[in-house]
């Protein structure tokens, strides 16, 4: 029998934590999926050759962490059925979307939204996978949204048949999450343009801002993923392998819809925020139109008090005691004056 890390992606059994991380390094969560179709989930647990050949039609869901600088070295030691591409692919900080077939293999790289505790947030994190006939190994730097929904699927008793049929899932998750950030989009459109018709508050373009900008976003991503699934659709059928009976035309249908509702989120934004500009602009129009009839009303004041303030003799009312009344006179009446042209003019009223 060969030794314990001759190839220790076997099978998995449990054993205390410490040993667990010495023996599988980076192992976030594994589960081991029945024939028919159940799914046992192993929290401390190591990867040994013992039981290789054990288990008939089980086969096993790995999640590693990338974050983990022992991951890579253990897997191009351990991972022997998976080919090499496929595990450079995974092992890779390659942040380009892509889904390949390679013989029995189907592997890539996905984005999906970052999972915090609060839940799924507007940041992207990278998604490397590899599915084989009988393993399907995931592996990710940041908590995943798609990952951690999956993981609470088969947590509740949710079956699954095979390796890519559990592949086929994690991904529409991934759909599924930007769906209901896109559902989010709307509702804080629909919030911006209510409140924009009222009144144009200070939060408004800063809040439309961030929405646009992560609108552009979900649109690239979803651009990306549908063409990384045309790729794939095209190159599957130039390749064999029990791995390929994945069906991606499901997904590319809800990655087309989807993209097509962001785009529409998007030109919205687009609209509000060209709304907004125009009311900002106007307000400044506003504001230097109050202020130009302003300077325009107290400028013959203005002439006046700096003709009075010369220091020359001969000035008017230079020895009356009661030049100050009559100066003040003067300045208010040419003011008034102003005041009432510009009134009969109508600029008053624009």
């Amino acid at each position: 029998m060969p030794n314990a890390q001759s190839n220790p992606l076997s099978t998995v059994s449990d054993v205390p934590s410490t040993a667990a991380q010495d023996a599988c390094p980076g192992l976030v969560w594994a589960f081991r999926i029945r024939g028919d179709g159940t799914a046992e989930e192993f929290a401390e647990c190591t990867l040994t050759a013992a039981d290789q050949g054990r288990g008939g039609e089980d086969w096993l869901w790995l999640h590693f962490n990338l974050a983990d600088a022992r991951v890579a070295p253990y897997l191009r030691t351990a991972a022997h059925d998976v080919p090499p591409a496929a595990l450079e692919l995974l092992l890779s900080a390659d942040d380009h979307q892509q889904l390949h077939a390679d013989g029995a293999c189907v592997y890539g790289v996905f984005a999906d939204l970052v999972y915090r505790l609060g839940g799924p947030t507007d940041d992207l994190g990278l998604l490397h996978f590899v599915a084989t006939e009988r393993l399907l190994l995931t592996a990710r730097r940041d908590g995943l949204n798609a990952l951690e929904a999956v993981r609470r699927s088969l947590r509740a008793g949710t079956c699954t048949k095979n390796q890519t049929e559990l592949l086929e899932t994690i991904l529409l998750q991934v759909v599924a999450g930007v769906e209901q950030k896109a559902e989010d989009l709307g509702d804080e459109l629909d919030a911006i343009e209510e409140r924009l018709i009222v009144d144009l508050t200070d939060d408004i373009p800063k809040r439309l801002a961030r929405t646009r900008r992560l609108a552009v976003r979900l649109h690239r991503l979803l651009a990306t993923q549908r063409a990384a699934v045309g790729r794939f659709e095209q190159n599957v059928l130039r390749t064999t392998g029990k791995a390929h009976d994945m069906r991606t035309g499901h997904i590319a249908q809800r990655l087309d819809w989807l993209d097509h509702e962001v785009v529409a989120l998007r030109d919205r934004a687009h609209l509000l925020q060209e709304e907004v500009s125009l009311r900002m602009t106007d307000q400044t129009n506003r504001n230097l139109q109050l202020l130009t009839i302003v300077t325009t009303v107290f400028l013959p004041a203005s002439v006046i008090s700096s003709i009075f303030g010369m220091n020359v003799g001969g000035l008017p009312l230079e020895h009356d005691r009661t030049g100050f009344v009559w100066s003040m006179l003067l300045l208010i009446s040419a003011s008034g004056l102003v005041f009432w042209i510009l009134r009969r003019l109508g600029m008053l009223r624009r």
